[in-house]
């Protein structure tokens, strides 16, 4: 890969094998992190990925519980 500049910035194109198995699409966001002299990529969730995520945990609360902000952040 080549590091390449784009406006005020610099750029890496993503070759296409890489793009499929992190499956990427136009938009979306990823994570660079640096490690240890090496550079990481990692794609963050997607809205409807998390939403998904959530839908896992519908109907695992009694109808009794109860959920305070405040004892939450007293944790």
């Amino acid at each position: 890969m080549q590091v390449a500049k784009w406006g005020n910035s610099l750029a890496v194109r993503l070759p296409a094998d890489l793009v499929r198995e992190l499956g990427l699409k136009e938009g979306d966001k990823i994570d660079l992190i640096k490690d240890d002299g090496t550079l990481l990529v990692q794609r963050q969730p997607r809205a409807d990925e998390v939403l998904q995520g959530l839908r896992r945990f519908r109907g695992k609360l009694s109808k009794d519980a109860r959920l305070s902000r405040d004892a939450a952040h007293e944790r």
